[in-house]
């Protein structure tokens, strides 16, 4: 396969492997996020919600885009993403593999909502950091800190959010709902009794889009594992997006130069001036490449890495240059720049892709894992959480703000915790009720200390693991 070593080919191919199991581990770990409510209120049976759950987890992964996918990628510097050692790719995807996915089992084993997104992104950030010492950085940093900062802020907000707006939601279903129907839609269901159709309907409707939502936010992060994989291991295929034409980076490049070169450098700090630098040398040497003769218009095997290099180098640089006080680029060139190293237009499109191939592995796997392993979870959430059973109204409002705040997060290309932004809009739900009395201390402190140690553990798990394998390869 690719031409590769046989031990290269093994490690590559247990490398994919390992990255389906945290798929199919953050399949069965995460399906509680859809079908806690709709079994716990009778709408669907425990079989039938977690197959339909486990489809629609399919069907969120291959039509929900990668936008997250390379926010996941962007974490890492630059360096290490294009590092030529394939053994230093090997450790650092053995590292933050095994380290995600000891901390997922572990979480599902004792019953913990804990986060798939917080597991991955701190076997990501412990990688990074570990890298920070290694011989071969020269940057003086391991992490993308404009790009974690983001993402530290959409995961540790998302909880809050959830809460406060099932909070919000159930005081407007008891204030506009009369009576008869408020009694109903606040009542518990009763035992092994499905709810009215239309109360059912609402309930499965959630499910559904809790489902969709979380495949297209959590399986990316799948598939961006899968291309740093093969990114690192096999660079050669992987490192462009081979099926476009390489000749279209020229009216990109152009752009880009004829703008830059207007900045004052003069005017820059040391680091702008410094990145100014190496910018207008990356474009160079890009133009020179694709202004060889090409065969079956692509770049020769050997110049792909270094090709992907100078993309994603020119694209850090003028984002830092965008964001700096002393640039003084007006808003026309600032948009211009910004288009041309974008992912539809710009630069980027050739480096921030997936095969649908790369996709469908990650979709089946997902799907396959929501289906089994589920009752842990689902006991916490439907029962242990509050300390009555769940409404109606308190399943569906739980379900309509996780739904809503994976979707909004995943068309930001922002990765975020489907576990706790439902167990969050359960636990609002449960305080709207009959206040904060209503939870049960034991489970959502036990919760809680599965949020806060979810990143550093797996921060120093994955760094020592990449210390580890970097030593033995």
């Amino acid at each position: 396969m690719f031409g590769l070593e046989t031990d290269i080919f093994l490690l590559l191919a247990f490398c994919l492997f390992a990255a389906c199991a945290f798929e199919f581990v953050n399949g069965f770990h995460d399906t509680a996020n859809a079908v806690a409510t709709v079994i716990y209120t009778n709408s669907l049976k425990p079989n039938t919600a977690v197959v339909w759950s486990g489809f629609c987890n399919f069907l969120g992964v291959f039509f929900g885009g990668i936008a997250v996918a390379m926010g996941i990628l962007n974490l890492l510097p630059t360096e290490l993403l294009i590092d030529q050692n394939v053994y230093h790719s090997i450790a650092m995807v053995l590292a933050l593999l095994f380290s995600a996915i000891v901390w997922n089992l572990g979480t599902w084993y004792f019953g913990l909502p804990s986060s798939s997104s917080h597991t991955l992104i701190g076997s990501i950030l412990g990688v990074g950091l570990a890298f920070t010492f290694m011989p071969e950085n020269t940057s003086g940093t391991g992490v993308n800190t404009a790009k974690a900062t983001e993402i530290f802020i959409s995961l540790f907000t998302s909880p809050l959010f959830g809460f406060s707006l099932a909070i919000v939601l159930m005081f407007i279903l008891r204030r506009s709902l009369d009576k008869p129907l408020r009694n109903l839609v606040f009542s518990e269901p009763k035992k092994n009794q499905p709810p009215p159709a239309w109360i059912r309907g609402i309930l499965i409707t959630t499910c559904t889009l809790v489902s969709f939502f979380h495949g297209s936010n959590d399986g990316q992060k799948g598939v961006g594992l899968i291309m740093l994989i093969l990114i690192g291991i096999t660079p050669t295929y992987f490192a462009l997006d081979n099926s476009k034409n390489p000749l279209l980076m020229r009216e990109n490049l152009t752009q880009i130069e004829t703008i830059v070169n207007r900045v004052n450098p003069t005017l820059l700090s040391a680091r702008d001036r410094a990145e100014l630098v190496v910018t207008k040398r990356e474009i160079a040497s890009l133009k020179t490449q694709i202004s060889k003769p090409l065969v079956d218009n692509t770049l020769p095997e050997g110049e792909r890495l270094n090709a992907r290099r100078s993309v994603l180098l020119i694209s850090r640089n003028i984002k830092d240059l965008l964001n700096s006080r002393t640039a003084n680029l007006s808003l026309a060139d600032a948009n211009v720049l910004e288009k041309q190293i974008g992912e539809e237009q710009g630069l980027r499109r050739f480096t921030d892709y997936a095969p649908d191939w790369v996709i469908l592995m990650i979709s089946l796997s997902l799907g396959l894992g929501t289906m089994v392993g589920w009752k842990r979870i689902v006991v916490t959430i439907g029962e242990k959480i509050g300390k009555q059973h769940l409404t109606y109204a308190q399943g569906a409002s739980a379900e309509l703000v996780a739904a809503s705040t994976i979707g909004v997060s995943s068309w930001l290309g922002l990765p975020v915790s489907t576990t706790h932004v439902l167990s969050s809009g359960i636990a609002g739900s449960m305080v709207a009720s009959k206040g904060i009395k209503n939870l049960q201390g034991g489970t959502v402190r036990n919760i809680a200390i599965a949020w806060v140690l979810t990143l550093p553990v797996t921060m120093i798990l994955s760094g020592t693991l990449y210390t580890f394998f970097r030593w033995i390869f």
